[in-house]
Order: structure tokens, then C-alpha cells, then sequence
């Protein structure tokens, strides 16, 4: 992975923030053009022809017209297991390879989901203020909770990440459905054609598919209702892009008991979350951390800046995204 030896370091347009730990392996070996296609975009064309490789987060912005710019331009680096941001259409047609950094975020991702899932049912963060504020001296105890054991769950996405949430419901001795593209021949769970069939057999819901054009509002009102079951029940949590629930849908459904609650790692729109969700009781937010530990960190950058090497190195690439391969 030494590159440093050659005269001249490649060099590289980043374009989102990166971790300390990622940005300084890059500036080590690289020169490290940081998102200067916004802040100076006259400097950007000066460079833009010396630049082969792009380097972004899982929430990367990476578009047909900014690809069009670097004549050069034949990798995109992406930090995350999702790239929903990178015009991969536009990648193939100009024969630029795409890479991402599967499997080594799958436990925390699921760990997430279920501890969102533990904190929805049995209302955890209410209950860390119900004792900060004085309030179980001065009232008694808290109203009971949901259980969590034995309760029906449905993974939206049985991928490499639903199948890792699944084996953790499984320790819970929770009955496992889902749906996806295709039904899976080698899991035993009970297979739904479609997100609204699934929601109406469940207790919980976890999303866990891909973003983008195609599942954008995949879980809607529809889907919502049929979770609620016209009687405030289930819950959903999602663990996989802010897109794929029809936000407004949900938090209509929040505000009028149409579902018990909801466990939230990502948004449309974030960082911006709108303000419904901060009012509300049966709802726990949290700021897209499903990667978000030291480990899992160093290991998503060690996968994109070995992807980078082998790039320039003109060794194979170790984890294409299925459209570019």
C-alpha cells in the first residue's frame, strides 16, 4: 500500500468529511483535493484532469455532471456499504469502477437495530429521564411496556446485514419473516411477496434495504397501517436509509396511534429531522450511528484506502458494487 515511494503522490477529490483516522491515511499517501469542486470550483478545473479517484462517505453525493468533469476520473471509493448517492449508471457508461465496504459494519448495524428495538418496546430513553428527573420517587413507577421476546419480527431486506439482525432475533425466540427481491432458498423464515403483506404479520418491522429510486417511500401509509393492524400496534425501525418510509406518512401515523412507535437511525433530509419527531413519546431518534464504533470505523476506511491502493497499483479491486462489475 506504499505509494509514498513515487515521485509524485496521485492525487485524489474527497467529497464529504472524513474520519481522523481515514483523512490522515489519505493525506499520507495522497494528495487530498477536500471537496474543492464546491468551495473553489475555479481551482477544482485546474485540477480536475490529474484527478483518477474519488473518495466519499456512505452518504456521498457523487453525480453524473461531477464525474463528467474529470476526464481522468476512473474509480469512486465509497466509505459505507450503501452508495445510493453515485450515479452507478453514469459510472458504467464512463468506466469508472465503484467500490464500497460490505460486511465489516454488519454487527453494529444489527446491534442498532435491536437496541432500537429494545428501546421502542420497553421505552429505555424514557426511562433513563423518568429516573433523571425525580420523577419515579414522585410518581411510582412507570406504565408497562412492550415486550420484546417471542413478538413477531420482519426484516425489510434480507441481505448480508437482515440476515446478521436475524440471527440476533433469533436469540429473542422471535418468529423471523421478511421480504426482498427474491425468497431466499437457504433461510428458514417465512417468505412475503410484498412490505404491506409482511407489515400485517408482524409485531416489528425492520428496514434494512438499499436506498434509492427504487424503494424510495417503499414503506408508506399502506405499509403503516397494515403494521398498526387498526389498533395502534407495531413498531418500525430503520436502520437503512431515511427514503425508503414515506416520512410524513410516518409521522401521521405517529401523531394518531396508527403504530405504537417507531426506531429511527436515519432520515430523509438529515441531518435535518423535522421538528414532529421531537415531541413525541413513542419515537427514539437517533443521529446515523449503525457503523458509528472505533472498530467498525477503522475497518470500513482499512476496506476503501485497500480498494484506492489496489487501484492505483493496478491490482483487482476487492469490493465492486454489483452494478459495476
Amino acid at each position: 500500500m506504499n505509494i509514498t515511494s513515487q515521485t509524485t503522490k496521485p492525487e485524489i477529490l474527497v467529497v464529504m468529511p472524513l474520519p481522523p483516522y481515514a483523512r490522515a491515511q489519505l493525506d499520507l499517501h495522497y494528495i487530498v483535493h477536500d471537496r474543492i469542486h464546491q468551495t473553489d470550483p475555479q481551482a477544482f478545473a485546474g485540477v480536475a484532469s490529474g484527478i483518477r479517484a474519488i473518495v466519499g462517505s456512505g452518504e456521498a453525493k457523487v453525480p453524473r455532471s461531477l464525474m463528467a468533469q474529470m476526464p481522468n476520473l476512473k474509480m469512486v471509493s465509497v466509505i459505507g456499504v450503501g452508495y445510493d448517492g453515485v450515479d452507478t449508471i453514469a459510472a458504467n457508461e464512463l468506466g469508472i469502477k465503484v467500490t464500497h465496504t460490505p460486511d465489516v459494519l454488519n454487527d453494529d448495524v444489527a446491534d442498532l437495530a435491536l437496541g432500537l428495538m429494545l428501546c421502542a418496546a420497553r421505552k429505555l430513553p424514557q426511562a433513563d429521564q423518568y429516573v433523571r428527573q425525580g420523577q419515579w420517587l414522585a410518581k411510582g413507577p412507570m406504565p408497562l411496556a412492550r415486550k420484546v421476546s417471542g413478538s413477531r419480527v420482519g426484516i425489510v431486506g434480507m441481505g448480508r446485514i437482515g440476515k446478521t439482525i436475524a440471527k440476533r432475533c433469533a436469540a429473542f425466540d422471535m418468529p423471523i419473516s421478511y421480504t426482498a427481491r427474491s425468497t431466499k432458498a437457504d433461510l428458514p423464515f417465512t417468505f412475503f411477496a410484498s412490505a404491506t403483506d409482511l407489515a400485517a404479520n408482524v409485531d416489528f418491522l425492520i428496514i434494512i434495504t438499499p436506498g434509492g429510486a427504487a424503494t424510495k417511500g417503499m414503506i408508506n401509509a399502506e405499509v403503516l397501517a397494515a403494521l398498526g393492524k387498526g389498533r395502534g400496534e407495531g413498531y418500525v425501525i430503520n436502520v437503512a436509509r431515511g427514503t425508503v418510509i414515506d416520512q410524513p406518512a410516518l409521522i401521521h401515523a405517529l401523531q394518531n396511534n396508527i403504530i405504537a412507535g417507531a426506531g429511527l437511525d436515519v432520515f430523509d433530509g438529515e441531518p435535518t429531522v423535522p421538528e414532529a419527531f421531537f415531541g413525541m413519546d413513542n419515537v427514539t431518534l437517533a443521529p446515523h450511528v449503525g457503523s458509528a464504533t472505533n472498530a467498525t470505523r477503522k475497518a470500513m476506511a482499512d476496506l476503501a484506502l485497500l480498494n484506492l491502493a489496489n487501484f492505483y497499483a493496478s491490482k483487482p479491486l476487492v469490493t465492486v458494487v454489483p452494478e459495476c462489475q
